[in-house]
């Protein structure tokens, strides 16, 4: 594509890119007859079945409560009651052992009301009439039972070793996605953020995070707090003395990186804490830890400052489930955010009692979370907030497989097949796979000017980044070779590398992959070497 042209895709996010590339991208397949490998995306192709064949069985058996309570010939059913109900279950589960789920659910609510000291008709129940959808979430917030699972969950999940004291209050949202539209906006309408705040991005960082503050929404400036490849993706030392800055609000941060695929190591983690106890008590984060389970003994910044944290996680890439939309919203119960709100300026907080007035007489003691919650409902629908209910029986279904899954067999399969995959890309590369316990194996991010240097030569380099986009290298890939990679530089990753999904493509493509960017590579080095012979003809005439 010409120089001109790819400028034009400048300003657009990487994920706006796409749809662009996997034009192209196709149309080379159907021209070619070659594959058509859309790796630009991180959707995995794999899913748990377990927790899904529990659910839809769990379905059937609430049709049978509905009709035991009421059954019309037009297709009406009633509402299912709560007294006998965990004994009906456990008897049809019996009958219908030979069912696909059976055996889950069967050990499923023995191991809930072993590990909570769940009343076993309040929790079936729970399941049972949300499944069916008939009523409206309460506690709008998060289901009672729900949460609780959810909680020990993601004590796992997100917060390791030492398990921080107290508790979380949790809000289940639509999706990681959703989970940060509705903290943006809780955080400037209770004057957390103002316009023309400072935040911090630890970069390279999933796209949105770039491009929401910039919005005439918020109208926040940015500082980016590096983590160079250089330094195994972890935060610099100088790079994280600039949060010692008090104009400096909130630290942003997607752990494990988002392209990445590095988790912060303790080292890093611990250097951010001392600044925060030391220097920065007031620094209000956000760690969006959707992809730490796929890293062993994942430890997120949840867990280490839980009090001045915001902890963001999606169950989509884990369990196969983006479809689901199906996230949580983490704050402590003792946490920064309420005591910020409360030292506001008078103005201020009578400004923020007219706007929460309608959901109780006392509108200073609703919390942060809480106030999200109603915010995410325009505060007006606040009764009606609340992720669906039958989605709130899935989440519980996932966390409890993993709960109960002591030899953490469903992890170690989800980790094994990323990690061949990557070990196939970089067969395709030419390179071989740096032992990296912080790496997650989700997505590579090809750092090409690096791998360049070493293949094709530095001067052929410097001569590409002199007269060649950075853009080309993703549209030349879609154009040439029908392969889908998003640009770097749209995650403020360095402007000519390639963020590659290891999740969503079989195993044996990823080879091609590689190969297809060697390929590009030697196309570059070809057009440098032909420039020298031109260069050296003019010299002779």
């Amino acid at each position: 594509m010409e120089l001109a042209n790819l400028r034009s895709f400048e300003t657009l996010s990487p994920f706006e890119i796409k749809d662009e590339l996997i034009k192209l991208a196709k149309k080379t397949s159907r021209t070619t007859q070659s594959a058509f490998l859309n790796a630009g995306r991180g959707n995995p192709n794999w899913i748990a079945t377990t927790p899904r064949e529990g659910y839809f069985l769990l379905g059937q058996f609430a049709m049978t409560e509905s009709r035991r309570v009421m059954e019309h010939e037009a297709g009406l059913g009633g509402m299912p009651q709560a007294q006998g109900i965990a004994g009906r279950l456990e008897s049809w589960l019996t009958k219908h052992s030979d069912m696909p789920g059976a055996s889950f659910l069967l050990a499923m609510v023995h191991f809930a009301v072993k590990t909570f000291g769940f009343e076993p008709d309040a929790f079936v129940h729970e399941l049972v009439d949300s499944i069916i959808g008939d009523n409206y979430p309460v506690p709008d917030r998060m289901l009672a039972h729900n949460e609780r699972i959810a909680h020990e969950y993601l004590m796992w999940a997100m917060c390791g070793d030492p398990r921080p004291a107290g508790k979380f209050d949790l809000y289940a949202v639509e999706g990681g996605t959703a989970a940060m539209c509705y903290i943006f906006k809780s955080l400037k309408a209770n004057r957390l953020l103002r316009p023309g705040d400072t935040i911090a991005l630890g970069t390279p960082i999933f796209t949105p995070y770039i491009e929401m503050p910039h919005l005439e929404d918020y109208g926040l400036n940015v500082v980016n707090i590096a983590a160079p490849q250089e330094n195994r993706f972890q935060f610099t030392d100088d790079e994280l003395q600039k949060l010692e800055d008090p104009k400096i609000k909130a630290f942003f941060v997607v752990n494990p990186g988002n392209p990445t695929g590095v988790a912060l190591s303790k080292e890093t983690i611990a250097k951010i804490a001392n600044l925060v106890k030391t220097n920065r008590p007031d620094l209000m984060i956000l760690t969006d830890d959707v992809y730490g389970t796929f890293v062993p003994e994942f430890r997120s910044l949840l867990g280490e400052l839980p009090q001045n944290t915001i902890g963001v996680y999606s169950y989509s890439k884990y369990f196969g489930a983006t479809g689901w939309r199906l996230g949580i919203i983490a704050i402590h119960e003792d946490n920064i955010f309420d005591r910020m709100i409360k030292k506001l300026p008078d103005a201020d907080i009578c400004a923020l009692d007219k706007r929460y007035g309608a959901l109780t007489l006392a509108p200073r003691t609703v919390k942060f979370i809480d106030r999200i919650v109603a915010d995410s409902r325009d505060v007006a629908l606040n009764h009606t907030a609340g992720l669906s209910l039958p989605q709130q029986v899935m989440m519980s279904l996932f966390s409890l497989t993993e709960l109960m899954d002591h030899e953490k067999r469903y992890q170690k399969a989800c980790r094994e097949i990323v990690y061949r995959r990557v070990r196939s890309l970089l067969d395709g590369l030419g390179l071989e796979l740096s032992p990296n316990p912080l790496y997650d194996a989700y997505y590579g991010l090809i750092d090409f000017e690096f791998w360049a240097r070493k293949n094709i030569g530095v001067e052929a380099v410097e001569y590409l980044k002199k007269h060649v986009h950075p853009l080309d290298l993703a549209f030349r890939l879609a154009e040439d070779h029908g392969i889908v990679l998003l640009n770097g530089g749209g995650f403020d990753a360095p402007d000519w590398s390639l963020r590659v999904s290891l999740a969503n493509l079989g195993d044996e493509v990823y080879e091609e992959i590689g190969r297809g960017v060697r390929s590009i590579a030697r196309g570059y080095r070809d057009a440098y070497e032909a420039s020298k012979e031109h260069t050296a003809e003019l010299v002779e005439h």
